[in-house]
C-alpha cells in the first residue's frame, strides 16, 4: 500500500474503526490504510465468514440491477405459500415488515427501476480497474473473468430478456447482438443441458471466491499495521458533541477518529444507537457446492427460474432464491430442494431424487443479504455525527460493489467531500 501524507493530521487522533469483516467494510479498510490513515477493523465472527461467504461471487456490470423491478411484488404475492418459488414471501405479523413491503411497491415503477439501474450502473463503472488495482498491488482477488452465459428454455424470453438489458445497459457494456438458439444454444457452455434452447454470451464479466478474496484482504491489512479484532462484536459507541468518540465492544472500548458501519444485517442497531432507524430487511439467498462433469467454463444464468452456477475453487456454487421472511438465518431445507430442482433444467439430470441431495452436495449455506427498499445501497455520512459513516444494504452486489464503495468512501472521509457518485446513495433519500 502507498501512504499519502497529510491524511491522519485531517481526521485528528485515533483510528477510523470499520464495522464489519465483510467484503465492503475490508475494501474500505483497505483504501483508508492506503492513504496512511490508522484503521482497525471490528468483526463479531471471522473476516468474511457473513454473506461474503456464501454468495455465487460474481463481479458483474450485466445484472447490477435494483431488485424492486416493475412487476416483482405481485410475482412474490403469487409465491404466498409455494416455498419452491424463486421469490419466495411469507408474511410476518411485523408493522416494520408491512412498511418496508410498501416502500419496495413504491420503488418498482419503471421510472424509479430506470433512475435506480442507471445509478448503480454508474458506481459500478470502474468496478474491474478497482479489482485490477487491487491485485496489481498484491491482493490475491482469485477474479476471473470467463463471461456470463444467460440459459433460456425459451427463445422469447431469452429475446425478451436481452432487449430489455440492452435498453438498461445504455452502451456501458458489450452485448451481443443476438441470442443463439438451437442446439448452438447449449453449446456455449459445456456444463449445459440439451433442454437450454437459447442463449447469450456477455463476455468479460468476472467471479471471485468471495471467502478468499476476503481472507487476501485481511492479509494485506494486517501486512499494513491494521489492527483486525475478530470475535468482538460492536454493541454501541460512546458520543460526544455530535462526534462518535469510541466503538463500544463486548470486550471493551475502541476509541476512535472515526466510524464506518458496514455490517450487512446488524447495522441497524448500530445506527438506532446513534438515533436513526433504517429500514433493512433480510433478502435470504441459499447456496451450495456440487462437482459437476461437465463443469461450466462460464458463470452461468438460468434465465426462467432466476438461479445461477459459478465455477469456484475446482467446483462449481449452485445459488438462487430471494426470500423475504424476516431478519432470520433459519435454513429451509426445501429451498435447497427448491434450486437444484431449478438448476436441473439447464444442467441436466445431475441427481435423481432429492434425497440423493443430501451425500451429493456440499456446504449448504443460507444469508440474510442486506436489502433496504429501494434496492440501492446506503453509502453516506449518519446525519447529525461529524464522523460516523454507513456502508450497507448492497443486496446482492455487495462483491460486485466492495471496491468502490471502499474506494469512493475512503475519499469522503478524507476530504469531507461526498463524492459525485455518491448522491444517489445518501441517508435522505430513505426519509422522503
Amino acid at each position: 500500500m502507498t501512504q499519502e501524507s497529510g491524511a491522519t493530521r485531517a481526521l485528528g487522533s485515533g483510528p477510523v474503526v470499520v464495522v464489519g469483516g465483510g467484503v465492503v467494510g475490508l475494501c474500505t479498510a483497505y483504501y483508508l490504510a492506503a492513504a496512511g490513515v490508522p484503521v482497525e477493523v471490528v468483526e463479531r465472527r471471522g473476516l468474511g465468514s457473513g454473506v461474503s461467504r456464501g454468495n455465487a461471487g460474481w463481479v458483474c456490470l450485466s445484472h447490477s440491477t435494483p431488485v424492486p423491478a416493475p412487476g416483482v411484488l405481485r410475482y412474490a404475492l403469487r409465491s404466498l405459500g409455494r416455498p419452491d418459488s424463486p421469490l419466495y414471501l411469507r408474511p410476518l405479523p411485523d408493522p416494520a415488515f408491512v412498511r418496508w413491503l410498501w416502500r419496495f411497491w413504491r420503488s418498482s415503477t419503471p421510472s424509479a427501476f430506470r433512475r435506480g439501474y442507471a445509478a448503480i450502473a454508474e458506481l459500478n463503472r470502474g468496478t474491474f480497474d478497482l479489482f485490477d488495482g487491487l491485485h496489481e498491488a498484491g491482493v490475491a482477488t482469485t477474479l476471473r473473468r470467463p463471461g456470463m452465459v444467460h440459459a433460456f428454455l425459451s427463445p422469447t424470453e431469452a429475446r425478451h430478456h436481452l432487449t430489455v438489458q440492452r435498453q438498461m445497459a445504455a452502451g456501458r457494456y458489450e452485448l451481443p447482438d443476438d441470442v443463439t438458439t438451437g442446439n448452438e444454444a447449449y453449446r456455449l457452455d459445456p456444463a449445459l443441458s440439451p433442454k437450454v434452447r437459447a442463449a447469450y454470451l456477455v463476455r468479460g464479466e468476472g467471479v471471485v471466491d468471495p471467502e478468499a478474496f476476503a481472507r487476501a484482504l485481511g492479509d494485506a491489512l494486517t501486512a499494513s499495521g491494521v489492527k483486525i479484532h475478530e470475535d468482538a462484536e460492536a454493541v454501541g459507541f460512546r458520543s460526544h458533541g455530535g462526534r462518535v468518540a469510541a466503538v463500544r465492544t463486548a470486550q471493551g472500548e475502541i476509541a476512535c477518529a472515526a466510524v464506518v458501519i458496514a455490517a450487512g444485517m446488524r447495522s441497524p442497531g448500530l445506527l438506532h444507537s446513534l438515533g436513526h432507524r433504517l429500514p433493512l430487511q433480510a433478502g435470504k439467498g441459499y447456496s451450495f457446492s456440487v462437482d459437476l462433469d461437465p463443469a461450466p467454463r462460464h458463470t452461468l444464468y438460468f434465465g426462467e427460474r432466476r438461479a445461477v452456477a459459478s465455477p469456484i475453487g475446482g467446483t462449481t456454487r449452485i445459488a438462487g432464491t430471494m426470500e423475504l421472511s424476516g431478519n432470520n438465518n433459519r435454513l429451509d431445507w426445501r429451498r435447497i430442494v427448491a434450486v437444484a430442482r431449478a438448476s436441473r433444467h439447464y444442467l441436466g439430470r445431475w441427481f435423481d431424487d432429492p434425497d440423493d441431495l443430501v451425500t451429493l452436495i456440499r456446504d449448504p449455506w443460507v444469508g440474510g443479504r442486506p436489502f433496504l427498499p429501494d434496492g440501492l445501497p446506503l453509502i453516506d455520512r449518519v446525519p447529525g455525527h461529524a464522523n460516523a459513516y454507513a456502508a450497507t444494504g448492497h443486496g446482492m452486489l455487495g462483491v460486485t460493489l466492495g471496491p468502490v464503495t471502499g474506494r469512493k468512501l475512503a475519499d469522503y472521509i478524507l476530504t469531507g467531500r461526498r463524492p459525485e457518485g455518491l448522491v444517489s446513495f445518501r441517508f435522505d433519500r430513505l426519509r422522503r
